[in-house]
């Protein structure tokens, strides 16, 4: 019995998929017959015609993804969408580069292994960009015998 026009139908009625459009084989007959958009809203009212629920995710699925996810796993280059920069933005990576830049200067400061004059200088060069990391600020500062000997 072929009853794909009420199965058309009807998915276009409710805005399901095909798939999610089930018959109830004793009524088959019925339903053949019924070739109206309002005889398919009987139908389903009746329940000769099912719209069955999505399948969502399982929770305990969701859950063990998770804890996967948490422990480092599941984000390979399959994973991923969008580019390096919207998963880790270059104004967040800035900040924690100057924030450790700043940081190591301060220590430096408070230990009094930095003159004023010379803390100012590289606190100036750090907010310009001028130090790659901390451990490049670290070479440029022995570099240029920068600290106090005391």
């Amino acid at each position: 019995m072929n009853v794909s026009v009420q199965r058309r139908i009807a998915s276009n009625l409710f805005k399901v998929g095909k798939n999610r459009v089930s018959f109830d084989n004793s009524k088959l007959d019925e339903i053949k017959e019924a070739i109206t958009k309002d005889d398919i809203r009987a139908l389903v009212e009746s329940g000769a015609i099912k719209i069955k629920n999505k399948r969502g995710v399982a929770g305990s699925r969701a859950k063990s993804n998770m804890l996967q996810k948490s422990k480092g796993r599941r984000k390979g280059p399959g994973s991923r969408k969008g580019k390096w920069t919207s998963r880790n933005p270059t104004k967040k990576s800035w900040m924690n580069k100057i924030r450790l830049q700043r940081h190591f200067l301060e220590e430096l400061k408070s230990k009094s292994l930095l003159d004023v004059k010379n803390y100012r200088n590289l606190r100036n060069k750090c907010k310009g960009g001028f130090f790659r990391s901390r451990r490049h600020l670290k070479l440029y500062i022995n570099e240029n015998n920068l600290i106090n000997k005391k």
